[in-house]
């Protein structure tokens, strides 16, 4: 068992200067857009393309008036540019 120290985990933070970026999942494949952000939620306006196999895994069963709800567990990074998620999904 691996064991993380505190220092070691980010915790990342989605804030309204996220909306507009781009969505990618680990490989770099755009999931969506940024369309809004609410109390620390990105909605994501998905791509067509995206899988309804990540849809499920993301919980995008019930799409928001906003667009789909992108909770931060689900993300790995925030750039200048993208929201990365996590490879584990």
């Amino acid at each position: 068992m691996t064991v993380v120290p505190p220092a070691a985990m980010s915790t990342v933070q989605i804030t309204d200067d996220d909306v507009g970026k781009t969505v990618v999942d680990a490989d770099g494949d755009q999931v969506g857009i940024v369309s809004a952000v609410r109390h620390g939620t990105a909605y994501v306006d998905p791509d067509p393309g995206i899988t309804t196999k990540l849809k499920t895994k993301l919980g995008w069963e019930d799409r928001d008036d906003d667009g789909y709800p992108l909770q931060e567990p689900a993300v790995d990074t925030v750039t200048d540019d993208q929201v990365r998620l996590r490879s584990d999904l």
